[in-house]
């Protein structure tokens, strides 16, 4: 039993499934229960919104779509910290992934670039529209 394994707890077969893993693993190994974490529909969902918000927002026009993300991530209170550079020149940003959020966090995170281009008179694509549908 040396590779990883994840069960989604959807249903009581997969519950069981779950259990019977759990009683076959060697001591020594760890059991997590997390919170699912971001569908590649809402990955997909995210940077036609991105694009649109810095197409059409004067003030994001200037950043890239990584630093759009970094802004909507740090907005949400994803915890960002700041490491010297190696030779002392100057700090760069380390932390939070987007790929690391669970579907709610994500969700929250969709719903706040929603949120800001509504705010904003973005008119979105119907590429941003298109994806939205289909997650």
């Amino acid at each position: 039993m040396a590779e990883k394994r994840s069960v989604k707890l959807s249903t009581d077969a997969a519950r069981m499934r779950a259990i019977g893993l759990v009683r076959a693993a060697p001591a020594g190994y760890v059991v997590t229960i997390a919170e699912e974490s971001r569908s590649q529909e809402q990955n997909r969902l995210m940077w036609p919104l991105i694009a649109d918000i810095q197409a059409q927002v004067p003030e994001m026009r200037s950043f890239s779509a990584d630093d759009i993300k970094l802004r909507f991530l740090h907005a949400l209170g994803a915890e960002l910290r700041f490491l010297a550079e190696l030779e002392g020149a100057g700090m760069f940003p380390v932390g939070q992934r987007s790929s690391t959020l669970t579907k709610s966090q994500f969700t929250g995170l969709i719903d706040l670039l929603f949120a800001y281009g509504e705010r904003h008179g973005v008119s979105w694509s119907h590429r941003s529209l298109n994806v939205r549908e289909a997650a």
